[in-house]
């Protein structure tokens, strides 16, 4: 039954989705029958804290927010900025005839729609409405065929997030413990961390090795042309019919692994030399068909891989550009695992394959692709165009990056429905014979491209700069066996071994769907959080680890074994998916994970699987009770070489040399952007030769107290030292007077008087002509005037000694600048921006550096350096700045109107009704003051 013929009925329903976005584009293609409204995300979760747990709730249940000893019974509130929609929903659900829950086709949908089913409570008829487009067919189509809920991937979900509640609450407090506070553990943002530290230490460990080599240019003697050329580069690949030693050939201690000759420069250079009057022929020319197929649609991941090397975004980015196509009906759901079609999409890309390309582009049959990704959910199509007829980007209307990643999808898509690109790989072996005798072999391999196919429209990425893209040709002269060419130049090349390259949020996400752990729609999130938690920081686009993470990484390894065992976590995925199918219970799982107990030998599940440490996970409850074998500092201790150790403390990384207090002893701070893998004995030397410690300047002629000058984690100052008995705490609290270093300053030349100075600020410089009084102050953006509530900057710290009354007057009778000033020069020039074709720069700003193209500006992050920010990196910025869209302010509330006097009885009978029901709320408030704070966030009764 169509959405119109239900509205002749009379009916009223509500819809309710997730987002107000996608509540606006769906109300627009359902008659006037509907109200669609937005449940705004999760109505109902587990609580944030014991403070949010109903009184009736103690011990255990009110720390975790689940009741473990009672089948795993989930303790759900509603969210405290939820409960004003909440209350709207319920009134627009009393209106209503019938219940539309058209969250998304998801698990998390699915949990969405049942916690608004369970809080609603309707008494009318409910539907599950579900669509993977938003277009008008589909959301009419909807309407007209609902369905039931899908209980078991309630269940499913449920488990998950019982799951990640119990492992983030049981083992990030042993984290707050032994390491650091505020740290948090899960189940699988631990484990990326992981494969992060784990590269790194592969860095670390990484040896590099030289290996020579030498590269011919031979010409064939003819005029050549583009088909044609007249010469070719070709590689020494043998001498004396041994093969010469590549990168690939070196093991990661820098060691050869196989016998192969190891040229270095001086016989290099040597051969190089003999070689040079050599005569040279072609000793072997093979051909090859070459063929490629077309990419698959896009899925959740290979999109953000995509959007990272093509665009420069981030896996967040993507995910919220991404959002808004869906929302507003560009795109089809962006959460999918799947690579499959719908019969209506295949239709559409081909004939958009047929009209741009022509019929010689398309295959006689359409194509389809399998699912790559284990447990997938085929319910969804791959994010391709919404609709049975596909807009061209330039149709759509859009801008900006929300242009680009549609027009990506598009290419995408449209491609994955044309021919095969076809052509020839070509190999030519050149030989000759040296002036000392040897035998020398060089190789060159070329491709051509007879028929581009779908290359035509799109051409995939590859995360590797120096990676040859499919679509690249090399061609070579046209040259048969025992052709005579002629050696143009033959040099000698020097190359190293380089480190495994760290992961960018492209190939960590990679990694993680090939490894089958967590969920793909997840991972920009996962990714979002261990950047925030500090675990992990960007220089340009590559994941550096922190000390911080190698020292949580040490405690779990050791101590928590399976839960960031690569194949645990991947099992332990199966099992999820085996109830969310049916195949497995929720309960019994919980309690092997949580409690332990007999595992059925030779089973497959998480529980039981192993990973050879000698854990065997009795339990989680077990683990994390039992901490009387960590040691705090021996996990978070690094040794350098040399007698020096990195050590992880509670206010940052150091190095230190032998034992506190024993005489020779040295420390210094480590910068907390340095990559871990430049951490070495020589940095670490020259770290404690920095001055550091105490400098003690004199005493304070006034006070007596002693002046010393430090260097603190955020940077050189200068304090007095409290007689002993001075009171730190309490009302009668005395804090000690401190004062940062100017810039001009250093900690070894800093003098008693230039300190006593700096202590002395604020400086009153006087009063105006109305008695307000005028100081000189150093603030955090630098020094500035201040006169009651106007602040006005100075131009040098200097000044602040120096100005005088009249000088500070006459920059108060200036009108003031709203940070307008005379614009400073950038700090840096990054090129040009790919989504607004603007010039970007890095700017210093007043709340420090930051990138802008003129339009956007986006603040640097802590782990960004204005030295070293690379141009990638600013652009990526600017478009997460621009997914996320302007900052919304908040309106004023308009005054509320006063009822027209014609329903002044109606009003008076409603009036009289709240008065009443607030005399009652006041009553039972008065009643209930002494009960303790944590019932004000408690849900309200249902």
């Amino acid at each position: 039954m169509s959405p119109t013929s239900e509205t002749a009925k009379g009916g009223r329903r509500l819809v309710i989705v997730e987002s107000p976005a996608k509540a606006k584009t769906i109300k627009g293609y359902l008659g006037p029958g509907y109200v669609v409204e937005a449940s705004v995300g999760h109505i109902r979760d587990l609580p944030n804290g014991a403070a949010e747990v109903p009184e009736k709730y103690t011990g255990e249940v009110r720390r975790l927010g689940v009741d473990v000893e009672h089948d795993f019974q989930p303790i759900y509130v509603v969210n405290a900025d939820k409960k004003a929609q909440v209350r709207k929903l319920k009134e627009l659900l009393a209106e209503s005839d019938e219940l539309f829950l058209a969250t998304d086709e998801d698990r998390e949908g699915e949990a969405i729609a049942w916690h608004l089913q369970e809080v609603l409570k309707p008494k009318v008829p409910v539907h599950r409405m579900v669509f993977h487009e938003i277009t008008k067919d589909a959301i009419r189509d909807a309407v007209a065929n609902p369905r039931e809920l899908n209980q078991r991937m309630v269940d499913a979900q449920e488990t998950r997030r019982i799951l990640d509640r119990l492992y983030g609450y049981e083992v990030s407090p042993v984290l707050w413990k032994k390491v650091m506070p505020k740290l948090s553990a899960g189940r699988v943002q631990s484990v990326a961390t992981r494969l992060v530290v784990e590269r790194e230490r592969e860095r670390i460990a990484f040896r590099s090795a030289e290996y020579w080599d030498l590269t011919g240019t031979f010409a064939t003697g003819r005029a050549g042309d583009a088909s044609d050329p007249s010469s070719l580069v070709a590689r020494l690949n043998s001498v004396d019919g041994r093969r010469v030693a590549q990168g690939r050939d070196f093991g990661s201690n820098g060691q050869l692994k196989s016998d192969v000759l190891h040229l270095d420069e001086a016989n290099a250079r040597a051969l190089a030399a003999a070689l040079a009057e050599t005569s040279f022929a072609v000793r072997s020319v093979e051909s090859k068909p070459y063929r490629r197929s077309p990419y698959a649609p896009f899925r959740t991941t290979t999109l953000q891989q995509e959007a990272s090397r093509k665009l420069g975004f981030g896996a967040k980015a993507t995910m919220q550009v991404a959002q808004k196509l869906y929302e507003n009906g560009f795109i089809t759901y962006m959460r999918t695992d799947s690579t499959i079609l719908s019969d209506t999409a295949v239709a559409a890309a081909r004939a958009q394959v047929t009209q741009l390309y022509g019929a010689d582009y398309l295959p006689p049959q359409p194509r389809v692709y399998a699912g790559k990704v284990k447990n997938a959910q085929e319910a969804h199509e791959a994010i391709r165009p919404s609709g049975d007829r596909f807009r061209t980007p330039a149709e759509t209307g859009l801008t900006g990056d929300q242009f680009r990643l549609y027009e990506l999808i598009w290419k995408r898509t449209v491609a994955s429905q044309m021919k095969d690109a076809t052509g020839n790989s070509v190999t030519v072996k050149i030989g000759g014979r040296a002036s000392d005798g040897r035998d020398a072999e060089f190789s060159a391999s070329g491709k051509t491209i007879t028929f581009h196919g779908f290359m035509k429209a799109y051409v995939e990425g590859a995360d590797d700069p120096n990676a040859e893209l499919d679509d690249r040709e090399r061609r070579l002269p046209q040259v048969a066996e025992g052709d005579a060419l002629t050696a143009e130049e033959i040099t000698a090349d020097g190359h190293a071994t380089k480190p495994p390259a760290r992961y960018t949020e492209a190939s960590l996400v990679k990694e993680l769907e090939e490894r089958e752990i967590g969920r793909p729609s997840t991972y920009a999130s996962i990714i979002g959080t261990i950047l925030d938690r500090g675990y992990v920081f960007k220089k340009g686009t590559a994941l550096v680890p922190s000390f911080l993470s190698f020292a949580v990484v040490n405690l779990l390894e050791k101590h928590f074994g399976r839960l960031v065992d690569y194949d645990f976590t991947a099992k332990m995925e199966d099992d999820l998916d085996r109830i969310a199918r049916g195949e497995a219970q929720s309960v019994p799982w919980l309690k092997r994970f949580y409690f332990g107990g007999e595992a059925a030998a030779g089973t497959a599940d998480a529980s039981a699987a192993g990973n050879g440490d000698g854990d065997h996970l009795g339990g989680l409850k077990e683990l994390v009770t039992d901490l009387g074998a960590i040691d705090a500092r021996e996990i978070s201790s690094f040794a350098v070489g040399e007698g020096i150790v990195l050590r992880v403390g509670r206010y940052g990384p150091y190095v230190e040399r032998g034992e506190k207090d024993a005489e020779g002893h040295q420390r210094a701070d480590v910068p907390d952007d340095l990559a871990p893998d430049e951490l070495t004995v020589a940095y670490a030397e020259e770290l404690f030769a920095k001055p550091s410690g105490e400098f003690e300047l004199g005493k304070d002629p006034v006070s007596g107290n002693e002046i010393v000058a430090k260097d603190g984690r955020y940077g050189p100052y200068v304090t007095e030292i409290l007689p002993e008995g001075t009171p730190k705490t309490g009302k009668n609290a005395v804090k000690p007077r401190t004062a940062s270093l100017f810039k001009s300053m250093s900690l070894d030349t800093v003098t008693l008087d230039e300190a006593l100075k700096l202590m002395s600020l604020p400086r009153v410089v006087g009063a105006d002509a109305e008695g307000v009084e005028i100081t000189a102050q150093n603030g955090r953006y630098g020094p500035y005037l201040k006169k009651g509530t106007d602040s006005r900057s100075l131009e040098t710290e200097d000044q602040l000694f120096t100005i005088t009354l009249d000088e500070a007057l006459a920059i108060y009778a200036q009108p003031k600048q709203r940070g307008r000033a005379a614009a400073k020069p950038p700090l840096k020039e990054l090129g040009t921006d790919p989504v607004s074709e603007r010039p970007v720069v890095v700017k210093d700003g007043r709340f420090g550096p930051y990138v802008t193209d003129g339009e956007t500006n986006a603040t640097l992050r802590r782990d960004d350096d204005v030295e070293t920010i690379t141009p990638e990196r600013g652009y990526e910025l600017l478009a997460e700045k621009r997914a996320k869209g302007p900052a919304k302010k908040t309106a004023k509330k308009a005054p509320a109107k006063k009822a027209p006097a014609k329903k002044a009885t109606a009003a008076k009978k409603a009036t009289a009704t709240k008065t009443a029901a607030a005399k009652k709320t006041t009553a039972a408030a008065k009643k209930a003051a002494p009960a303790k704070k944590t019932a004000a966030s408690a849900p309200p009764a249902e």
